[in-house]
């Protein structure tokens, strides 16, 4: 990611220009000028004339200095690129930042400062000494931030002096870049769970677009195709030469949810349940996508993301490729919702052609444990990861009855076809994502009645 802008060192009018080089008096110019005055009132009161040209050439030097700076007419352009622009939490970015004078008169001395968030580290520095008429100059530093978000970095600034350090010149950039910090995901093994409808496996279905002769939507013959995709029952009613269509692949679809609800998880930080369920989340999203389904990020009230395409899910390959970056782009910013219940997300998946579903649950209490449960019938495959955020709080004693709470719902989804996981923390998803496998091939070895063989997985 690229992006840049140009900075003109003689913007502004000529007054504008010569208060701000004035009020740009660095310590030593202002005590230049002040010694300088002072030397002049003690010769005028005294009657020196060489201590009156003592102190004028000592107020006359800063001020030379401002003049000189404020016509000095030269312009620099500068470039930022971000390596790379999307980085996940825990990770560092290097920012390269690249200076050209464009003018045709060499530089001063040029101190580059660009503007960082506080979370990112602090702000970089670096001096530039004289840069040729056209010459260049690269410097870089990095950043790194434990918490997702977006950063922007910039404009980015030039500090000008003259070669005595009595006067500065600040002139800023216009252009700036974001910096997108994602959740950490972990590499996910491969399993297969049951309860998916028949179909889905391997991320990968064909749809036949013909069921039997009778049935055959023939299209015109285009050059190269086979001829022994010839229809000819279509080609004698149609007068000129058919063909069969081909077989279309369809890919499966894979639904993420999200809870975000904030009555759902108790505590805050890179260690809080919240946290790890956009992981969990993120995780997914991009083990789904490697398996060649088409997903798609629903949160509980009813932001389904990419929203385009088919039915909002993934399309092309291509397709795919921006959409996983703009799910991830609203994993990095997503926060904690006001609802306080499932509804809506429920309402999003009224369809009843889901395909996979996975999702991460805050803390469930009956009536929500219920619309989770109606979400298994609008599913061809249920997954659930709840997390019970009072076992999150260091030194919170969850109030009595609460495990047992927590079972009969974990219970709950179980009957209605989920494949439910508890977690607790101390544990990446990557354990969960095993047991879960564990617990689907069980419950599809118990509905085969003891048998281990189990169709429609994915893995």
């Amino acid at each position: 990611m690229a992006a840049g802008g140009r900075a003109a060192m003689d913007d502004g009018g000529e007054k504008g220009a010569l208060r701000a080089a004035l009020s740009g008096l660095t310590t030593r110019g202002r005590s230049f000028l002040a010694a300088g005055i002072a030397a002049a009132v003690c010769a005028y009161v005294l009657g020196q004339a060489d201590l009156l040209r003592v102190g004028l050439l000592l107020a006359a030097l800063p001020l030379v200095c401002v003049v000189v700076l404020v016509r000095t007419r030269y312009r620099v352009a500068g470039t930022r690129r971000l390596s790379p622009s999307r980085v996940p939490a825990g990770s560092e970015a290097r920012v390269h930042l690249r200076m050209e004078n464009v003018s045709r008169m060499p530089t001063g001395l040029l101190m580059l400062q660009d503007r960082v968030p506080y979370v990112l580290g602090p702000r970089p520095r670096f001096v530039l000494d004289r840069v040729e008429a056209g010459g260049r100059r690269e410097v870089s530093y990095r950043v790194r931030s434990d918490l997702r978000g977006r950063y922007p970095l910039g404009p980015l600034q030039l500090r000008l002096s003259d070669p005595f350090g009595m006067c500065e010149l600040t002139r800023s950039f216009s252009a700036y870049d974001t910096l997108v910090v994602i959740p950490r995901t972990e590499p996910l093994p491969p399993v297969r769970l049951a309860g998916e409808a028949s179909g889905y496996g391997e991320g990968r279905q064909r749809s036949l677009a013909l069921a039997g002769d009778d049935d055959v939507i023939p299209r015109g013959y285009r050059h190269g195709d086979d001829l022994r995709r010839v229809h000819w029952r279509s080609t004698a009613r149609y007068g000129e030469l058919m063909v069969r269509r081909e077989e279309q692949p369809q890919r499966a679809r894979c639904t993420v949810l999200l809870d975000t609800r904030q009555i759902a998880y108790r505590g805050a930080g890179p260690d809080s349940a919240f946290e790890w369920a956009v992981s969990g989340a993120a995780s997914a999203l991009v083990h789904m996508l490697e398996r060649g389904f088409a997903v798609r990020l629903l949160t509980d009230d009813g932001t389904a993301v990419p929203g385009d395409g088919a039915d909002g899910f993934a399309g092309s390959t291509q397709e795919s490729a921006d959409s996983a970056g703009l799910m991830m782009d609203t994993l990095a910013v997503v926060d904690h919702s006001d609802g306080s219940g499932l509804s809506r997300a429920y309402d999003v998946m009224r369809g009843g052609n889901e395909g996979l579903l996975i999702a991460f649950f805050g803390d469930l209490d009956e009536e929500q444990a219920a619309v989770a449960a109606r979400m298994r019938q609008r599913s061809g495959g249920a997954v659930a990861f709840v997390l019970d955020s009072a076992d999150w709080v260091q030194g919170d004693v969850p109030p009595a009855g609460a495990e047992a709470a927590s079972e009969r719902r974990l219970r709950l989804l179980r009957e209605s076809g989920w494949t439910a996981v508890a977690v607790s923390p101390g544990a990446g998803l990557a354990r969960y994502w095993q047991q879960a496998g564990q617990q689907g091939a069980a419950a599809q070895s118990a509905a085969a009645g003891g048998t281990t063989g189990f169709s429609g997985g994915w893995s």
